[in-house]
């Protein structure tokens, strides 16, 4: 609901089950809630379906779904293609909830998207390491299909839906909801020989994605959602995430009023400055945006930094004197990396300018190291109070009629509603426009706001403003229950193909049929239906040796440390294979494919 105050087009939300965060659940009646509240903004309301599923569950997700429908959901997020027969079913019987594929379903061709449409998705999110020429490529190859894109938020080092490493490390399938986040622990970087070049760091730990300054280019691409990653975030960064990519939406918009449009409406008063460097962040990066970057990762924390305060000028006793502009205040966080590169904190007790008072003096921090602020009391303090008003505006029309006096209502989303009152016509002793204005403009804590009142200069006739405020509610009331249980799609029609697409043949098959995510007979029975034989699970096949491929990633180690001769960096010292390993002493060999600039992370032992 934070969301949509601070003005959100659409939300996703997971339910009590199946949904790619495990730990983040909601009752099908609190969803049912927020699609009433969403609705009346025309906003959307997406729920996360998008677990792969076993046998013994398809009927469990067989209710849920219908569940979900008659709740008012207006779309689901799929990665399981066994609810591809179930929810054509529900299409067939009158469902209109709509299908969009999850990123988990690895989005990166149009080769893919296309097929995802042949299926009856509506609207497909795109693999989140897509550059925004790769974006504007699949739009060009299929322009009737909706493509959603991420623009903030955490990142996964590996394709979505092909991460295996937390099931095989520690049996929590990611894929099932129950990411053990494999890619934020400490490994040591070894050689062939042995040799360890890197030791106990974060080498799998990537930067935050910010591309607040590249959304319009996004649009432009073709992109006609941006995506924030919030699971499991607290309310105050929901409120300031939004807040920012809707305030920086809408500049686009109004600067392209005949190219773009909002997806919902009502006008948002906020009463705080968003600003993403006070937010929960490990530090931001534009990923693979403009291509492959240097310094995507975070190799020293995979815990949050936030804003950069300015650097320890001096310390003295229990005194920390901070060289920079920031203003503090008492119970700010502090972070900074210390000699040993580990991430090491503390909270300010008292705050006199840059003089820092800390309840304890921390160990590792010397003269010149930057400072990071990871909590902002002030901010979090704002953030906790109502932020942002968001209301719907209503064109007024009073007049009289032959019997009384009638007052009409129009939405800006074009609802309308009329009421009228059977009184005398008695004439009025003075002017009655401005009461009248008055009466009917006093919308209170609706989430209306009147635009206009129409209304003759020269009104002559009395009406008690009591009448006025009764007929001004039950116009309120009235255009209130407009709203649809579901909204209509913003695309084509809800009418699916009679038969699949094919699979294209340029993606598979698939080096192991593990990768297909198929844990159940639904599922099997579609790939066969597709021409694929043997496809399955990673999550139920029995056992997985040596050289099993637990991630696919774009995001290159060799690159990152320099080494990477093809993109211009330095001859590499060392001896490959390369492998990351665990302080338990479990080892994963890394497989560079320059073909396809690609690491993949391989089982070694």
């Amino acid at each position: 609901m934070a969301a949509i105050d601070h003005g959100a087009d659409a939300v996703y939300i997971g339910a009590n089950h199946f949904g790619a965060r495990a730990a983040a659940g909601n009752s099908v009646d609190d969803i049912a809630r927020l699609c009433l509240y969403a609705h009346q903004f025309g906003a959307r309301v997406y729920v996360t379906v998008n677990t792969i599923v076993y046998d013994s569950e398809l009927d469990r997700i067989t209710r849920l779904l219908r569940e979900l429908d008659e709740a008012g959901v207006d779309a689901i997020l799929v990665q399981d293609m066994a609810l591809v027969g179930i929810m054509r079913e529900m299409q067939a019987e009158g469902s209109t909830m709509e299908m969009h594929a999850s990123t988990q379903t690895d989005n990166r061709s149009a080769e893919k998207v296309r097929w995802l449409a042949g299926l009856g998705f509506r609207r497909v999110v795109l693999a989140r390491e897509l550059s925004i020429d790769e974006v504007a490529a699949i739009h060009e190859c299929v322009p009737d299909v909706e493509l959603e894109v991420f623009v903030h938020g955490a990142l996964c080092v590996s394709y979505s839906g092909q991460c295996y490493a937390s099931q095989h490390c520690f049996g929590r399938s990611a894929n099932r909801g129950e990411c053990a986040q494999f890619c934020r622990l400490k490994f040591d970087l070894v050689d062939a020989d042995g040799r360890v070049l890197e030791h106990d760091r974060h080498l799998l730990s990537l930067k935050d994605m910010c591309q607040l300054d590249n959304v319009e280019r996004l649009a432009a691409a073709g992109a006609v959602s941006f995506k924030i990653e919030g699971r499991l975030k607290d309310v105050a960064y929901v409120k300031n995430v939004t807040a920012a990519y809707s305030r920086r939406l809408d500049k686009v918009v109004e600067a392209n009023p005949d190219k773009y449009r909002r997806a919902s409406f009502g006008r948002v008063e906020y009463n705080f400055e968003p600003n993403l460097k006070k937010t929960f962040n490990r530090g931001y990066t534009t990923y693979f945006a403009d291509g492959r970057q240097p310094d995507m990762f975070s190799p020293d924390t995979p815990k949050a930094l936030g804003e950069y305060v300015g650097k320890v000028k001096d310390i003295r006793r229990q005194c920390i004197t901070v060289a920079g502009v920031s203003a503090f205040a008492n119970g700010d966080g502090l972070c900074f990396i210390n000699g040993e590169r580990q991430l090491e904190g503390f909270r300010v007790n008292r705050a006199e300018g840059n003089h820092l008072y800390p309840s304890s003096m921390p160990h590792g921090l010397r003269q010149g190291m930057p400072l990071y602020r990871n909590n902002d009391q002030q901010f979090e303090t704002l953030l906790a109070r109502p932020s942002a008003v968001r209301r719907v505006g209503l064109k007024m029309s009073f007049a009289a009629t032959a019997q009384g006096f009638a007052l009409a209502v129009e939405s800006e989303d074009g609802r309308k509603a009329r009421v009228e009152v059977e009184a005398e016509h008695s004439a009025a002793q003075k002017p009655q426009r401005e009461n009248i204005i008055r009466q009917l403009t006093k919308l209170g804590t609706t989430i209306y706001e009147c635009s206009s009142v129409e209304i003759a200069d020269d009104f002559p006739w009395f009406i008690p403003s009591s009448v006025l405020a009764q007929m001004r509610r039950d116009a309120v009331e009235k255009i209130s229950t407009f709203y649809p249980p579901k909204l209509p799609s913003t695309f084509y029609p809800p009418n699916l193909p009679s038969t699949f697409y094919p699979l294209p043949s340029t993606l598979y098959p698939l080096p192991s049929n593990y990768l297909y995510n198929a844990s159940n007979r639904a599922a099997v029975a579609f790939y066969e239906g597709q021409g694929v034989s043997g496809a399955g699970a990673f999550e139920t096949e029995k056992k997985h040796g040596e050289g099993a491929m637990v991630m696919q990633c774009r995001f290159c180690l060799r690159h990152a440390l320099g080494c990477c001769v093809a993109k211009g960096g330095t001859t590499p010292k060392w001896r490959e294979p390369l492998s990351l390993r665990l302080p338990d002493g479990r080892s994963f060999r890394l497989q560079f494919d320059c073909r396809h600039c690609q690491m993949n992370v391989l089982v070694n032992n």
